[in-house]
């Protein structure tokens, strides 16, 4: 049986790592929704419990592949959702945000309808509404706690300060920011303050977006719709430089005879026993080895020799465009 770990201090507990089911439904190139099902119900049978989607993913498409898929095994998994990204019906490019606590409600008995469940474990704010003090929203999250609607609370992308804002209203039991060798900004007093709040720290694009698997190695590797070729990390010298980022891994893994995304997923993971990193697949084989990265034991000088390799501001590039670094870490 895998060792779970404590997500938050709202009775929640998961395995180590989680997955992350958004490019199950777009971003990623072509859906295949059979296959995806079946990346689900592995990722169980190999301990592994908590999924993560959002009403953003698709837009709603992720919710209903998540419910079909844990359709009669609802209670063996964690599943986590997300509000507050609006996007455009008319331009699905087009991103607003609200956390307007009409909008908090609404948006959880949709997501209740399409996942087909009858409680969310833990519910995110995915990202802050500029016009709404966060006090207002997580209020309205608190009463749906009241209400048996969600179990637990989680935030997306806030500063230590707004946390602590957040956490005040309500006990949270989840902050979700991207976190890995080379986003490395959480350490910056982030993952400390979780950790001093009894908060979980889940790390999403644990993996570089795929890029430390050391798989891609080329713009020809993406598909043509992937959103990754709009990332300033994939692009011109960004590519180049951070490719080799991704040599210095797969180097590292050789000696430690495991794959290039189990070491850095592993390294993620010896951060703290707070943090669950949820790397994203929609195929079994990438799920499986990713997986394997719960049994890479990692001595302190390792974790130590990786990480001085990898110091925070090393990777070439932001990890979004101009507009979408304004709404992180906010």
């Amino acid at each position: 049986m895998m060792n779970k770990r404590a997500l938050g201090r709202q009775g929640l507990q998961a395995a180590p790592l989680g997955l992350g089911c958004m490019g199950m439904s777009e971003f990623y190139g072509a859906a295949d929704e059979a296959t995806s099902i079946r990346v689900i119900h592995r990722a169980l049978e190999l301990g592994i419990d908590l999924l993560d989607t959002s009403d953003a993913y698709g837009p709603h498409a992720n919710e209903v592949l998540v419910g079909k898929a844990v359709k009669g095994k609802r209670d063996a998994f964690v599943i986590a959702t997300k509000f507050g990204i609006v996007r455009d019906p008319n331009d699905p490019t087009k991103r607003g945000f609200c956390g307007r606590p009409d909008y908090v409600r609404s948006s959880c008995e949709g997501s209740l309808k399409r996942l087909d469940v009858e409680v969310i474990d833990l519910y995110y704010l995915h990202r802050l509404d500029p016009q709404v003090p966060i006090e207002d929203t997580i209020g309205e999250m608190s009463r749906l706690v009241q209400e048996g609607k969600i179990r637990a609370i989680g935030v997306s992308e806030l500063k230590e300060e707004t946390l602590r804002r957040a956490h005040a209203v309500h006990p949270l039991a989840a902050l979700q920011t991207e976190y890995s060798l080379w986003s490395r900004d959480p350490e910056n007093g982030l993952l400390e303050a979780c950790a001093g709040l009894g908060i979980a720290f889940v790390a999403y694009s644990p993996l570089g977006r795929g890029f430390l698997t050391g798989s891609i190695r080329s713009m020809d590797d993406l598909a043509v719709d992937d959103w990754r070729r709009n990332s300033p990390r994939f692009q011109g010298a960004n590519f180049a430089r951070n490719l080799e980022l991704a040599d210095q891994v797969r180097a590292i893994a050789t000696e430690k005879g495991c794959s290039p995304a189990q070491l850095a997923l592993a390294w993620v993971m010896a951060q703290g026993d707070h943090i669950f990193p949820i790397p994203g697949t929609k195929r079994v084989a990438t799920l499986e080895d990713n997986a394997g990265s719960m049994s890479i034991k990692l001595s302190d000088e390792e974790v130590k020799k990786i990480g001085s390799l990898f110091p925070p501001g090393t990777a070439a590039g932001d990890r979004y465009n101009e507009a979408g670094m304004t709404f992180v870490n906010r």
